[in-house]
């Protein structure tokens, strides 16, 4: 489990979170809602580690810390997939992804990694000169080559076809029913919702536990403001 609680972070002197919590529950592919600029990120990099918050704490597991940085939390099991990919733009995926297994021992071979996503075509190809959504599924693969505790990925359906986003969203529901603690960011809502164990709504600095996709769904202010109900 991971959790980063009570966080507050300033850039300047703007006020971008003042009490939000995330939380990662092993089993659980969890989605992180909000409007642009509400937060959504910030409170995933520090999570990650990516960034010191002003106040607050984050917690792996037993380990209680003010500061983390990425490196001790990539030991404990975390991954975070940035909204920029993960992998570089020049190296063949199938060298890229040999690289993480290398680094990572314990998880899914390249070659099954591929095949799950539905990129065995790309493997000798740079990311630059695949598609899209080829891109983010090759992002996912390196997630199940690296078979992390936690994942923490920041906008992987962003700007992809339909069915490119039901084919992620359906490996991140495998890696959470294989054990691990799934957190996902976007602004497609209702493809998010549909896959979603447990809806987390960040706004106004802050974060609320709305539950279930049916209760979040159901929730009066949230559905007014995403699923355009009166």
């Amino acid at each position: 489990m991971l959790v980063a609680d009570s966080i507050a972070m300033h850039f300047g002197d703007r006020r971008v979170l003042s009490a939000a919590t995330l939380r990662a529950m092993p089993g659980e592919l969890r989605v992180l809602l909000g409007r642009s600029g509400a937060g959504k990120s910030t409170l995933m990099k520090v999570a990650a580690g990516w960034l010191a918050p002003d106040s607050g704490i984050v917690r792996l597991g037993d380990d209680v810390r003010l500061r983390w940085s990425p490196a001790a939390l990539a030991r404990g099991g975390v991954f975070y997939l940035p909204d920029d990919g993960a992998l570089g733009s020049a190296l063949p995926i199938r060298q890229q992804l040999a690289m993480f297994a290398e680094r990572y021992p314990g998880g899914d071979a390249p070659e099954a990694a591929m095949e799950r996503l539905g990129i065995t075509h790309c493997a000798d190809m740079p990311p630059h000169r695949m598609s899209g959504g080829e891109q983010r599924r090759a992002d996912v693969a390196a997630v199940f080559v690296r078979r992390p505790r936690v994942l923490l990925a920041d906008e992987p359906l962003r700007g992809i076809a339909p069915i490119d986003q039901e084919r992620i969203l359906e490996a991140f529901r495998d890696l959470a029913r294989a054990g691990a603690a799934v957190v996902v960011t976007g602004h497609d809502v209702e493809a998010l919702l549909d896959g979603a164990d447990h809806v987390t709504w960040c706004t106004s600095g802050t974060t609320y536990e709305l539950g279930a996709p049916a209760r979040a769904r159901a929730h009066e202010a949230f559905s007014r403001e995403y699923l355009g109900r009166a």
